[in-house]
């Protein structure tokens, strides 16, 4: 479009005028669009953003006569518009890894509460069995000594040790089926 004709539409547009406004988007929204179909690579956000483009144009249509160049200018806006459009984009991806991670760490941590709990339900269990079987029971598992050499240590049977060892264990597996229920 030639710079005359051009500064002619722009005065009008600041006016008000829809005919101005009508012919510098059939001119120039093409052009806008096909150069941000080249940055953006993908059509529906390239027509998008024209549409914005243009209808910032209209919005501000009584101070666009003051412009130099208008097509210049339209190829700026674009370019902010393409700058805006990836920054939104980063911010909204932030934003949801934020959230997952957020929400990562509130299950962790209700997973820790959790295994507190139990922890301390097992602690609990075991200060409640009777003292033969608690002691053989620690000595298995914390102390990790085989069922022989508890019952070498206690001087009793072998077969005695792995009958309170398994009593233990059918104990405790009763308190974890109770908690699964309760609270899972």
């Amino acid at each position: 479009m030639n710079v005359e004709i051009e500064e002619k539409y722009l005065k009008e547009l600041a006016g008000g005028s829809r005919k101005a406004f009508e012919v510098l988007y059939m001119t120039y929204a093409p052009r806008v669009e096909y150069f941000l179909r080249g940055l953006l690579k993908n059509d529906l956000e390239a027509e998008d953003i024209t549409q914005d483009i243009f209808y910032k144009i209209w919005s501000n249509r009584e101070t666009i006569a003051q412009i130099d160049s208008f097509k210049s200018y339209l190829f700026r806006m674009a370019k902010n518009a393409v700058y805006n459009h990836y920054s939104h984009l980063l911010v909204k991806e932030n934003y949801i890894e934020i959230e997952k991670n957020k929400q990562n760490y509130e299950d962790l941590i209700e997973e820790k509460i959790h295994a507190e709990d139990l922890e301390l339900l097992i602690v609990m269990s075991i200060e409640k069995m009777p003292p033969q079987r608690k002691k053989i029971f620690k000595m298995s598992r914390f102390e990790h000594l085989s069922n022989d050499e508890i019952a070498q240590q206690l001087n009793i049977s072998k077969r005695t040790v792995e009958s309170h060892i398994s009593q233990a264990m059918s104990d405790l597996r009763k308190l974890l089926v109770l908690y699964v229920i309760t609270f899972m």
